[in-house]
């Protein structure tokens, strides 16, 4: 399925099995002009959300990714997308629950870039971030990083840690997201791979070690100035892009 601007419509239902995880890539500088159209999609409280942004553009990017969530996941299920009821966690997280009906879903967007990843019955988390050279990574790391990721970045080159620190970064954050714990999750409380090519990105959890069993992280590609990565439960599932990038 190829979504372009304003011109998307509802399509046949998708096919998503439950070892799958499909991943949804959006170009937010081609679609989020759209507004109008995808304001169609949304429920009242989201317009009303998307109403509180003080900028025209983070207002823009979030009624587009918003609206696309809701067509990716009523084409799934078949479903009108602006009918769809999301429920929402204890820390915030929405899911959707209806019968049999059982999907599970995780957003991020960063930059001109926005990530849709979409599962059935497995809790996701996903992350994007543009890698911004004007931050002081060293002290962050040193901050919010567990003591084997900080050794880890500082092994590395000045001139390679900037992108290592927002591939931890995004790492870090995509496994907080599948958990939705929000900030009852401790940064420090788990460690992660800042390699780039180890296929399980999920090191070690604390206090309880045997939890790194239950989730993988993989990283994700996503072009120049870019990191980002993605948590699913279980060790089993296959990653799979449905269409070509959503511009």
């Amino acid at each position: 399925m190829h979504i372009s601007d304003a011109n998307f419509e509802l399509g046949s239902e998708m096919i998503l099995r439950e070892d799958e995880v499909h991943l949804w890539r959006i170009d937010l500088d081609k679609v989020a002009v759209a507004e109008s159209r995808w304001r169609t999609v949304l429920s009242q409280d989201e317009i009303t959300r998307a109403d509180r942004f003080k900028f025209t553009r983070d207002r823009q990017n979030f009624t587009a990714t918003r609206a696309l969530l809701r067509i990716l996941v009523g084409s799934y299920l078949t479903r009108n997308p602006q009918q769809l009821s999301f429920t929402y966690g204890e820390n915030g997280k929405p899911y959707f629950r209806q019968g049999p009906a059982e999907v599970d879903f995780n957003v991020s967007h960063s930059g001109e870039r926005a990530l849709i990843a979409i599962a059935r019955g497995r809790p996701l988390g996903v992350d994007i971030e543009q890698i911004r050279e004007n931050i002081d990574c060293e002290s962050l790391a040193r901050h919010y990083f567990s003591t084997s990721e900080e050794a880890a970045l500082f092994t590395l080159e000045v001139s390679e840690r900037s992108r290592a620190f927002f591939r931890c970064w995004t790492r870090k954050e995509s496994y907080i997201k599948a958990r939705g714990a929000g900030l009852a999750l401790p940064l420090h409380s788990f460690d992660v791979s800042l390699s780039q090519t180890e296929r399980n990105l999920l090191l070690a959890t604390r206090p309880d070690a045997s939890e790194a069993a239950l989730w993988s992280i993989r990283a994700i590609e996503t072009g120049e100035g870019y990191e980002a990565a993605l948590c699913g439960k279980g060790r089993d599932w296959i990653l799979r892009s449905p269409c070509a990038d959503i511009n």
